[in-house]
């Protein structure tokens, strides 16, 4: 079992803030509070798991610590800070070193579909479109019934309702913790009961602004 956040692993994160602090969420790695919270719901027989920017793999080993096979899990990260660090600590996961907004056009085998999501990516920080290339491929990699966890800093869910319903999504939040550098709020999204009348998750059919 891969050991515990360690004094290497937090330096790495600094200095991948430092260097880009709209693409790294945090000044540190999440604490193993939050990662309790966020992985909750999710167990051996959940399946398999998709995780979008996993930075030092806090989050990782807590999906192993629920019964998650590592090989299991597909971790999906840009930095190449981490990409290195992530294959020597999780040799049996699927590894993919690419934006989280391309995943709705790549390929991961079907015995990989997701019962369930988990993100450590900045929405907050990221223009309304990209946050639906992301939210779309998500979606089209998870199971029926399956769910994305997310984790903001501050009171409300980081995905706004409105875009929320224009894209067939519900917002739940399931927990926090104030064991972490700042405190977190954790949300659970699922689609929203089908009808005739769901909106589409195409981005292409949905008018948008960039802020």
């Amino acid at each position: 079992m891969p050991a515990a956040v360690g004094t290497s692993e937090i330096l790495q994160f600094f200095r991948a803030w430092a260097a880009n602090p709209l693409r790294v969420a945090s000044v540190l790695p999440s604490s193993s509070g939050l990662s309790m919270v966020i992985t909750r719901e999710i167990s051996a027989t959940t399946g398999p798991v998709i995780e979008l920017g996993p930075g030092t793999g806090v989050f990782t080993r807590a999906l192993l610590r629920r019964g998650v096979r590592e090989q299991d899990i597909v971790l999906i990260e840009s930095g190449n800070e981490f990409v290195g660090h992530l294959r020597s600590q999780f040799p049996a996961a699927s590894i993919l070193e690419m934006d989280a907004a391309k995943l709705r056009s790549t390929q991961i085998p079907d015995e990989l579909m997701a019962g369930a999501v988990i993100s450590g990516l900045p929405f907050l920080s990221m223009p309304t479109r990209k946050v639906i290339e992301i939210l779309t491929g998500a979606f089209r990699k998870l199971r029926v019934g399956g769910a994305l966890y997310l984790f903001t800093y501050g009171y409300v869910c980081p995905i706004p309702r409105k875009l929320l319903d224009r894209l067939g999504l519900k917002a739940t939040h399931i927990g926090g913790t104030f064991v972490n550098f700042p405190p977190a709020v954790v949300y659970r999204i699922r689609r929203h009961p089908p009808s005739p009348c769901s909106p589409s998750m195409n981005p292409a059919a949905i008018s948008i602004r960039n802020p």
